[in-house]
């Protein structure tokens, strides 16, 4: 159900602004999810990372790629509108940087499910700037019950 609806997002994964990495979901199948976001050029980070060259953090890009692994483990798990459970990130297993990601610009964000196993997905994902790849990463997400969520 590809959207713009900032509602859609927040209802199916706990992220927030200013920590939420995904403005829109373009596309989302049984195993892969492709959202947007666009980095606004006023973000405070820039005045640090860095002041003469502002460079969007390769970690905060990874960050992105992991919240859309969650909102398709939502999704599949059909725990829209529900405390059922929370994805969270377990492991990350490489990342790859190749290109740099400039304020202003909007990045292609995927997730694709590779395996399920138990509590556990595995999935590899990229980040894409004017559809060339700047980060690749490979992680893995688990499913924590409600009961760990409301402690």
């Amino acid at each position: 159900m590809p959207t713009s609806e900032l509602g859609y997002i927040t209802k199916r994964i706990p992220h927030r602004p200013p920590f939420l990495w995904l403005d829109r979901v373009c596309e989302l199948t049984d195993n892969s999810i492709r959202a947007e976001k666009t980095i606004d050029p006023d973000l405070e980070i820039f005045q640090g990372h860095y002041p003469d060259y502002p460079l969007m953090p390769g970690v905060l890009l990874c960050e992105a790629v992991f919240q859309a692994g969650a909102l398709l483990i939502s999704e599949l798990a059909g725990l829209q509108d529900e405390l059922a459970g929370l994805p969270v990130l377990a492991r990350i297993q490489g990342a790859k940087f190749k290109r740099e990601v400039r304020p202003g610009e909007t990045v292609t964000i995927e997730a694709i499910l590779k395996e399920k196993v138990g509590p556990a997905w595995f999935f590899k994902g990229n980040v894409r700037v004017q559809g060339k790849v700047a980060v690749q990463v490979e992680f893995s997400c688990a499913l924590k019950e409600s009961d760990a969520v409301n402690r």
